[in-house]
């Protein structure tokens, strides 16, 4: 499964239609005032697409949200429990099948890594007892790993945990 960084969800649907046989096919995803669809007039920041979800930051509600759009039914995906007052939420990430975001957030003047599940519409701090700074997170296609940014060495470093928050142990490179 390929993922895509890009910088709007128009662009990130255009990435998506160039692997198709059509590359100048556009699909138009409608533009709503009130803030119900994947477009409005606000910021809408750090889109990134994984199968036929869109998930992006937005501060159509007064602060910096995590909005989850799928594109086959043109719709936002209500997250209960996942947007409070006292994170500010940056670089979300979706799972394939939409029920795993991961995302960076800042609450109590300390950065974390947290994962909501939709099943369950349970939210956990991913890096609770990591020690450091933490951003840029980005989950794997099923959900099994999330690689983020850690300044836990003084410096910042590319780590990979599971989803139960374990660090896994990747091989070093060669030199």
């Amino acid at each position: 499964m390929e993922r895509y960084f890009l910088l709007s969800a128009a662009a990130a649907v255009t990435g998506l239609l160039t692997s198709c046989t059509n590359p100048t096919r556009l699909l138009d995803f409608p533009f709503d005032p009130g803030g119900r669809s994947l477009n409005s007039p606000a910021s809408e920041l750090n889109p990134q697409v994984s199968g036929r979800y869109i998930v992006l930051v937005s501060d159509r509600r007064g602060s910096p949200d995590v909005y989850l759009y799928d594109a086959n039914t043109q719709n936002l995906i209500d997250l209960p429990g996942l947007n409070s007052l006292d994170a500010i939420a940056s670089h979300p990430s979706v799972t394939e099948d939409g029920n795993t975001i991961a995302f960076a957030a800042i609450r109590q003047g300390r950065s974390g890594i947290y994962l909501y599940n939709r099943g369950t519409l349970q939210l956990r701090n991913l890096t609770e007892n990591l020690r450091a700074e933490v951003r840029n997170p980005t989950i794997s296609a099923d959900g099994s790993t999330i690689a983020f940014e850690s300044s836990q060495n003084g410096r910042w470093e590319i780590v990979v945990y599971d989803r139960s928050g374990k660090p896994l142990n990747l091989p070093a490179p060669l030199p």
